[in-house]
């Protein structure tokens, strides 16, 4: 079964992800810093996929290097637990949504980046 948020292109979702941490005091040079930390994209690297209005699916399976300290994230989003997610490209979803929430509930960046 494929969901329909893997056809949705990350632009489309970003705005909502800075919107979220910037009512909470953060700004968007920390979404950036959390993207880059869980994909390997460099800035540039994910300026263009936003550009282009890559869909999560085409963002994840782009991306340069999955960091693997992103197995450390644990927790529940959207009612579930991301560790127990078994879809691959869900769970990595779910592990952006999760360090999103955790940079908008106040949360240090090194703890947010499993430092």
């Amino acid at each position: 079964m494929t969901h329909r948020i893997y056809s949705m292109s990350l632009a489309s979702v970003y705005p909502l992800y800075v919107a979220k941490v910037e009512k909470k005091g953060r700004n968007q040079a920390e979404v950036n810093e959390i993207i880059r930390w869980l994909t390997g994209y460099t800035q540039k690297g994910l300026e263009t996929q936003l550009e282009q209005k890559a869909s999560f699916e085409a963002f994840f399976a782009l991306a340069p290097q999955m960091n693997p300290a992103r197995t450390l994230i644990t927790g529940v989003i959207c009612g579930k637990r991301v560790e127990t997610i078994e879809e691959p490209l869900m769970r990595e979803i779910r592990y952006l949504d999760k360090l999103v929430d955790e940079l908008a509930k106040g949360r240090a960046m090194e703890k947010i980046l499993r430092k």
